[in-house]
């Protein structure tokens, strides 16, 4: 079995969109966070992630209409 704390997110991390950082475990409510991430490198990443599944997003759309 996994380890409860993991499963609760004390472990996990987020990017914090109000303090523009990443956090790990309870932190900011989650409406002003992105996540979870597996670690504090991907969570300070979040943006960018944000960003280029957007951009995939819409030029998927363009090729489907």
């Amino acid at each position: 079995m996994g380890d409860p704390a993991e499963s609760s997110g004390e472990l996990q991390w987020w990017y914090c969109l109000r303090h523009n950082r990443a956090e790990q475990g309870p932190g900011c409510p989650n409406k002003y966070r992105l996540g979870p991430y597996p670690d504090e490198a991907s969570a300070m990443n979040a943006l960018r992630t944000v960003a280029e599944r957007n951009e995939a997003w819409d030029e998927q759309d363009e090729r489907d209409s």
